[in-house]
């Protein structure tokens, strides 16, 4: 496909590159960032945007499944798989782009994830020393990171949403209004990740010790009734719905676990206890279970992630974390729930390594958050012994001109 494309299919494709680049450059402000720093994170991204499009034109795919059934621009609005199919007319029959242009647009949406994402990692280790901002450097550039949210897909824009929703709760006060679109794109690709989302926003509404009591609880009922409007819909998108009493929650999740098992990546999870459930969804495949080569890539990402959660409960562990204004009630609360659920219904380590990027940032911030100490205070406190020192080596030299002053001319002069 690639090497049949006609000239306004390249041209389309080099158009929406240099479009996204544009949005590289701006998002610098938005972001925090140097404008060298969000151009590097847009070619790496990109490349891997490319190795995507290759490998599912050659291999197969969702992406191409999508685009295809966007050419004949007979769909019908609906959550899930249908908004992804829905959106790519815009870009397909529309916009007349073809799958490699398509792709570039849906990298696109990744790449503002990933630049708010690195926003936040880059505030969890300002001014901690040098080895713990390399590995939050190391995380950024993970592969696996960059790979599935790059395709056209539902990745893409799950992935946008949750980078917008933890740059947001780094300072909710100034940034709550991006909640709401994000809550949207979230909506439209994984509904009951929406309703978590907002559930979660409520309970840290509620919880939080700023502002009035009444204030607090108005805008934590409005959040629960929000919520409990979407979370049907997404238990009905998932289909959990048709579980009803705990004899039939308990039969659906255990049909949930044991879905998708064809394949390498297929792992039953129905039999597992609760906790290996949550380090299998978390951590695997690891090396020793990596069948190709990009499950082996994979598994790299999580020997990283594993040495991360190790050091980062650790510290936990021997030191209290002072919040530098960061909502971390809301982001335990998003993050356990969304890994209970999770964790509890996939069985495909394929999907478990696509999906979970849904949550893992906001955990890889809590993480890396607590790692190591800030040198504000070394630094402020070499600042105030130097400041101490130079007023009295300033005094002495006065004294000492003073005092060849006198014996000179015999004189006290005037002050």
């Amino acid at each position: 496909m690639f090497f049949e494309m006609s000239i306004w299919e390249i041209v389309g494709s080099i158009l929406v590159f240099f479009i996204g680049f544009a949005v590289a450059t701006g998002s610098a402000g938005l972001f925090k960032t140097s404008s060298r720093k969000a151009i590097t994170l847009y070619l790496w991204h990109t490349s891997f945007c490319l190795l995507y499009a290759w490998y599912t034109t050659e291999y197969g795919g969702d992406s191409t499944g999508y685009y295809n059934a966007s050419l004949n621009g007979n769909i019908m609005f609906s959550l899930g798989t249908d908004a992804v199919k829905y959106l790519t007319i815009f870009f397909s029959n529309f916009l007349r782009l073809s799958f490699l242009a398509t792709s570039l647009a849906y990298n696109i949406f990744g790449f503002i994830g990933m630049v708010a994402f690195d926003a936040a990692i880059r505030f969890a280790v300002l001014k901690k020393k040098q080895n713990i901002r390399r590995l939050a450097a190391l995380i950024i550039f993970l592969p696996s990171l960059s790979f599935w949210s790059s395709g056209l897909g539902k990745d893409s824009l799950a992935f946008m949403s949750a980078g917008l929703v933890l740059w947001a709760a780094l300072d909710f006060n100034k940034r709550a209004w991006l909640m709401l679109p994000a809550v949207l794109i979230m909506l439209l690709v994984r509904p009951h990740i929406a309703g978590l989302l907002v559930m979660s926003f409520a309970v840290s509404i509620i919880m939080q010790k700023r502002g009035s009591a009444i204030f607090r609880l108005f805008i934590g009922v409005i959040a629960i009734i929000a919520a409990t409007v979407l979370i049907p819909i997404g238990l009905k998108y998932s289909s959990f719905d048709s579980a009803t009493g705990s004899e039939g929650l308990q039969k659906y999740v255990d049909q949930r676990a044991k879905y998708n098992m064809e394949g390498g990546g297929g792992v039953n999870i129905s039999n597992m206890p609760l906790p290996l459930q949550v380090l299998t969804y978390l951590f695997r495949p690891l090396p020793f279970e990596a069948h190709n080569f990009g499950s082996f890539a994979s598994s790299l990402d999580n020997m990283i992630l594993i040495y991360l959660f190790i050091v980062g409960i650790k510290s936990m562990l021997k030191t209290r974390y002072v919040s530098r204004g960061e909502n971390r009630v809301f982001m335990w609360t998003y993050s356990f729930m969304s890994l209970l659920l999770l964790s509890t219904t996939t069985a495909n380590l394929g999907i478990s390594v696509r999906q979970k990027w849904m949550f893992t940032p906001m955990l890889i911030f809590l993480m890396i958050s607590v790692i190591g100490k800030r040198e504000r205070r070394k630094q402020n406190s070499k600042k105030q012994s130097s400041l101490s020192i130079h007023p009295s080596a300033m005094q002495i030299s006065e004294n000492v001109q003073l005092g060849r002053v006198i014996l000179r001319t015999g004189s006290i002069p005037d002050l």
